[in-house]
């Protein structure tokens, strides 16, 4: 029997030169670089609906709403991730060894799958407190009607808030989302 062989270590340059060249995105992650799984029509319906009730909310102002497309990185991790939602208020940073990374999300939201429900709640919420900038995550749920932030103040303590009704204030950006009209307008 022989030892299995080792396991490659990536560069984050090397990461970027892989994203170049792939037709699916990746997460990067202390060297290891992870296919993302690719959405259901729910999930991304839900992605979709979530981008429009803040993208109209934040017309004239600062904040800008961007797709799953852009890529955040948390400098003080590594993770290079896209999160399904992200809004960015004021000038964007970016990453010192890609100009096509953002390190400074305001707001990021994960649209939840039984795949990554996990990992989402967890390990990658961990990362995403690790941004300075970063004032609120939303998970919105995939199987039920139920939206949860979870908000910085101003101490750097982080507070869970749940909506499975009614609306959820978005302290960070000035925005509400309406959970009945998010998931109806997403189909579900």
């Amino acid at each position: 029997m022989s030892a299995p062989a080792p396991r490659r270590h990536f560069t984050f340059r090397d990461y970027l030169a892989l994203e170049e060249a792939s037709n699916v995105k990746h997460e990067y992650f202390a060297g290891e670089i992870y296919a993302m799984a690719g959405g259901t029509p729910e999930h991304a319906a839900l992605a979709v609906a979530v981008s429009a009730a803040l993208f109209d909310q934040l017309a004239g102002s600062d904040c800008r709403v961007f797709s799953s497309d852009l890529r955040v990185r948390v400098l003080a991790t590594g993770l290079a991730t896209y999160p399904d939602v992200t809004v960015v208020c004021g000038d964007l940073e970016h990453d010192p060894e890609n100009p096509a990374t953002i390190t400074n999300p305001t707001l990021v939201v994960e649209v939840l799958s039984p795949s990554t429900e996990s990992y989402d709640r967890g390990e990658k919420l961990e990362h995403y407190r690790q941004i300075p900038s970063l004032r609120e995550c939303v998970l919105v749920a995939h199987d039920r009607w139920r939206i949860e932030a979870w908000r910085r103040d101003a101490g750097g303590s982080w507070s869970q808030s749940i909506a499975e009704a009614g609306a959820l204030d978005l302290t960070s950006v000035g925005c509400r989302l309406e959970v009945e009209a998010l998931y109806r307008r997403a189909g579900i």
